[in-house]
């Protein structure tokens, strides 16, 4: 017994001599210690005004693809410094998402090693998105005030999403590669881009970034674990028609990389994570075919984008036949390229430091120096009149129109009388932007847009991560871009340093449109909202921490943001109840599938449901698509989170509670043949406000052969018909 209790001993020593060595061999092959995670953040799915817009009829009436956000953590080999960036399918990141997000991880870890310092959060800025989850009154007008759920929903799967990377950290490298993507972006204010410089549009082919930067997550092993990808395009695929809640092109291309990782994994939930990020997006569009008249077919004006003086009529179309088949060419055309790059040889970034800087600023009142013997300063915020005009993406309403630097005398009147005459100060403070909403000088019920910003770079070795809180234009990114990786490089920084932006991060503050683009005061001009010298006063801060960070000394944190949670107000009626019709329970068939499909066609099913807002369903679905296998059991083959499958929400009866859900599927083209159902899940509420899951499930049915197959069949039947008459004619010449 001593023999083989000794042997144990030397054989468990034996054992944990080869984990160490095995464990600081992989450490000592690798630069750093990275992790991936993603979460659901799936928020209100009905109900909801949706983020991006500001179209107050638009709201959510059920899921196209749910909304995800996926976190990457990068620690130094000896895990002292670290830093977070996080994607989120979102219309952008608010100081409350940032706020709640933060509060969370230190109350799990119970310690500072997620601080706001080091987390960034950016938004892939989907305009099919829930909103109400800002603090500032302007940015939650349309959603009828603060919206709980909604934040809540956005709070909890980024949270999951870090605590999941955070789990996952491990030995490994990063690789970094960078390449050009044509033909998915246009320059959607080109009046306002021709305005700068003749010899520095010079420099560039084109008026809009082409370029893709991207870093692959490997381990030590070289498996690949997830990746980050930085390329500018407006997720507005989807227009300000769609109801149902979509990740757009950006999300759709992150569940193509993922699906091709992830073999057998349903969206969301398998080990790769693929992230396609924001960054100088601002002027962007991925509506390629450019703006065209909706009444006439003709081209836009191009300086004030209208169709006989007015806006409405005014809208950029996608390269597909409509918005879903724009969103998926868009999206296919970032994964391709991304999955290019991925296959190609790469550079490994080498070791070093792992560092952040992070600095509040009030933006209101930044002194700017634009040389040695001139300052001037930034302004309270406000939006200009062709703010009211919208985009070429999505047009505003009444006369308002783009390219406007005179404002109207009637609605100055109006905003006057409604809200507040800006100041003889802020008047010239902004020129030329005429004032419609004077937000800065407006504090009744609380501040209509913030003041105090945040300011962070994130540092891998040469790999610099800027985290801007807005939209910079296509100028504007590239100005930045240069002038932290010129400062870096002249404190000490190798020449192989990069600089990417991250845009929408930590707060929204609205377009960051250049000195010169701002004078057109097209809709990113109008929407600059700290006046012509915000962008300078971005480079300049920017370049003081960029400073410091080489120099290895810290910032002043700077004034702290208000926390406006509790005093937050809602218009947005709650859910009363939710009643099942007549002799009816909910998660009953209302319209049943046909006993058979072909491939290619499109199933259909409608149950009695309760309100979605009663569970947003986080992590789990509200319809499955099963497949009957042959041992009898049933297996998922398709969720709400898959291209595939839609869920429609419809209220039939608002007095008495009714609802129905809408499920399709389109059946793709190469799907088995074999027996399928439908089946939906759900919660209704009670009078009392009890809530109660239930599920349903829709009668078998049939997946046959597609109308292809069959005319394949059919075609190669009829040649193989006209060899044996062509034979049988011979035979009888003969």
């Amino acid at each position: 017994d001593l023999k083989m209790a000794e042997e144990k001993i030397w054989m468990f020593k034996y054992f944990l001599l080869i984990s160490t060595y095995i464990l600081v061999t992989a450490t000592q092959d690798t630069n750093y210690l990275v992790g991936v995670g993603i979460g659901d953040v799936t928020g209100s799915v009905a109900g909801v005004n949706m983020m991006g817009y500001a179209n107050p009829s638009q709201t959510t009436e059920g899921i196209h693809t749910r909304l995800f956000s996926r976190a990457f953590i990068v620690a130094d080999k000896q895990a002292k410094n670290r830093v977070v960036f996080v994607s989120v399918d979102c219309g952008m990141v608010s100081r409350t998402m940032k706020m709640g997000v933060i509060k969370a991880l230190q109350t799990k870890f119970n310690n500072l090693m997620y601080t706001e310092e080091n987390v960034v959060m950016s938004g892939t800025h989907t305009h099919s998105g829930p909103a109400g989850f800002h603090q500032y009154v302007l940015y939650d007008v349309t959603s009828l005030g603060f919206v709980g759920e909604t934040l809540n929903a956005f709070i909890d799967g980024v949270t999951r999403s870090i605590e999941r990377a955070h789990a996952n950290l491990r030995p490994g490298n990063l690789l970094i590669n960078e390449g050009e993507l044509v033909g998915s972006n246009i320059n959607r204010s080109p009046t306002a881009y021709a305005n700068n410089p003749a010899e520095e549009r010079a420099k560039y082919k084109y008026n809009t970034d082409t370029n893709m930067t991207m870093m692959t997550f490997v381990d030590a092993s070289g498996k690949a674990l997830g990746l980050y990808n930085w390329f500018p395009v407006h997720a507005t695929s989807m227009n300000n028609t769609n109801h149902l809640i979509s990740g757009d092109n950006k999300g759709y291309a992150s569940q193509l990389f993922e699906k091709d990782m992830n073999p057998g994994s349903r969206p969301g939930k398998g080990p790769f994570v693929a992230a396609f990020g924001q960054a100088n997006e601002g002027d962007v569009s991925p509506n390629t075919k450019g703006p065209h008249c909706q009444n006439t077919g003709e081209v836009c004006d191009i300086a004030h984008s209208t169709c006989g003086g007015k806006s409405e009529l005014c809208y950029s179309a996608g390269p597909g036949k409509d918005m879903f088949d724009s969103t998926k060419i868009i999206g296919h055309n970032q994964y391709a390229k991304a999955k290019e790059l991925f296959n190609a040889p790469s550079r490994v970034l080498p070791a070093g430091p792992v560092d952040f800087r992070h600095q509040f600023v009030d933006f209101s009142k930044v002194v700017v120096k634009l040389n040695a013997t001139t300052k001037v300063k930034t302004c309270p915020p406000s939006m200009g009149f062709s703010f009211a005009a919208g985009t070429t993406d999505g047009p505003g309403a009444f006369d308002f129109t783009q390219g406007d630097t005179k404002g109207n005398a009637f609605w100055k009147l109006i905003s006057g009388l409604v809200l507040h005459n800006p100041s003889d100060e802020q008047k010239a403070c902004q020129h030329p932007k005429p004032i419609l909403i004077d937000t800065g000088e407006i504090t009744t019920p609380y501040a209509w847009q913030p003041d105090i910003l945040d300011l962070q770079i994130l540092r891998i070795g040469d790999f610099i991560i800027v985290a801007v809180p807005g939209e910079f234009t296509t100028m504007s990114g590239r100005r930045l871009k240069d002038a932290v990786r010129n400062t870096l490089m002249a404190n000490g920084f190798p020449s192989t340093t990069k600089v990417v932006i991250c845009g929408l991060s930590n707060v929204y503050s609205s377009y960051i449109a250049t000195y010169e683009e701002y004078q057109v005061q097209r809709y990113e001009g109008a929407s600059t909202l700290y006046g012509p010298h915000t962008l300078q006063a971005y480079i300049q801060e920017f370049t003081n921490m960029s400073v410091a960070m080489a120099k290895g000394v810290r910032v002043p944190p700077g004034p702290t943001p208000p926390n406006l949670l509790s005093k937050q107000l809602s218009f947005l009626p709650p859910v009363i109840m939710d009643e099942a019709p007549f002799l009816k329970s909910f998660g009953d068939v209302l319209t049943d599938v046909q006993p058979k499909y072909a491939k290619g066609s499109t199933v259909q099913a409608e149950f009695v449901t309760g309100h979605p807002r009663n569970n947003p369903l986080q992590e789990a679905t509200f319809l499955t698509v099963e497949k009957k296998e042959a041992d009898g059991t049933w297996s998922v083959q398709y969720t709400d989170a898959d291209w595939d499958t839609k869920f429609q929400w419809v209220r039939t009866n608002t007095i008495l509670g009714h609802s129905k859900a809408v499920i399709t599927w389109t059946v793709p083209t190469n799907q088995e043949t074999g027996t399928y159902r439908i089946r939906h899940f759900g919660y209704s509420k009670s009078l009392t406000g009890t809530l109660t899951p239930f599920k349903g499930a829709s009668s078998e049915f049939e997946i046959e052969e597609g109308p292809l197959r069959w005319t394949n069949e059919m075609n190669r039947a009829s040649e193989r018909f006209n060899e044996l008459n062509s034979l049988d004619a011979s035979l009888r010449t003969v």
